[in-house]
Parts: C-alpha cells; structure tokens; sequence
C-alpha cells in the first residue's frame, strides 16, 4: 500500500517538528516549504488538517505559527494514517464496474491487507521514528539565517 503524497508530507512535517522539541519560537510554514521544497499552498492545507485533527497548535496572526499539540510519544502513526488518508480501500470494485464483484474473494483478502499494514502502524509512535534525533538533524539544511529573515 502506498500513501499519498499529502499522507506523506504530513508525516515528515510532524517529524521535522518532533525532532526539535526544545525550541521556543513557533514553525512557520515558509520554512517548511524550504526545508521540503513544497508549495506553501500545498503546506498550509496540510498544515490547518493537522491543527484540525488535534496534531498541532496552530497560532495566527503576524507572529503565528504552529508546534506539535502533544508530545511525539503520543503521536500513534495507525491513527495519522486513518486520519490523513482520504481512502483506505485497496481496491474500487466500481470504477469501471468489475463483473467478478458479485463473487470476488479478492476485495476480503486486500482488506486484511490493509488491517494487517495499520496493525503493524499502530504499533509505532512518531517518537519511535525520530529516535535517531541526530541523525535526522543532521540532513536539514542550516535554516538559523534562513528562519530569521522570515520573522
């Protein structure tokens, strides 16, 4: 199963907050998009679902921004799929209409599939995928010019 793209631009901005838990200012989308080089189009729709769901803080106004809500532990990667993705159906039976639907087996053996991949993802917390902290810093871009210029 392969997510989408906003399913998956959604879980590397949650990881890129989560890997910075001690800073003070808030996340600007701005700097998002420069990090992942994204549309801030794009960003900000992703970024107004996740403070819809619960995921972030989202403050507005001139010195606005947004930070995680809660803690990375309490973050469960099963549910951040459910909740970004717009259909977890392996398959559509109905586009085209598919003349085996009436007797398919395959929709039930795809569909414990699909529970078995969110089983193993609930077994995960956004702090179990950016334990390697270090690491993950290690690949951003210096931004401490870049996110000053935007304020």
């Amino acid at each position: 199963m392969q997510l989408t793209r906003y399913t998956d631009f959604g879980i590397r901005i949650l990881m890129y907050l989560a890997v910075q838990p001690e800073r003070e200012t808030l996340f600007r989308i701005a700097e998002v998009t420069s990090v992942f080089d994204l549309s801030s189009n794009h960003v900000a729709k992703i970024i107004h679902q996740l403070g819809k769901l619960g995921y972030l803080q989202t403050i507005r106004g001139k010195s606005g921004g947004f930070k995680l809500a809660k803690t990375a532990d309490q973050l469960h990667l099963g549910q951040l799929v459910r909740d970004l993705e717009h259909s977890l159906a392996p398959i559509d039976c109905e586009s085209p209409y598919c003349r085996f639907t009436p007797i398919c087996k395959l929709k039930g053996v795809l569909g414990k599939a699909v529970a078995a991949y969110l089983a193993v993802l609930d077994q995960y917390t956004l702090a179990d995928i950016v334990d390697n902290r270090s690491d993950i810093l290690a690949t951003l871009p210096d931004l401490s010019i870049s996110v000053l210029q935007l304020d």
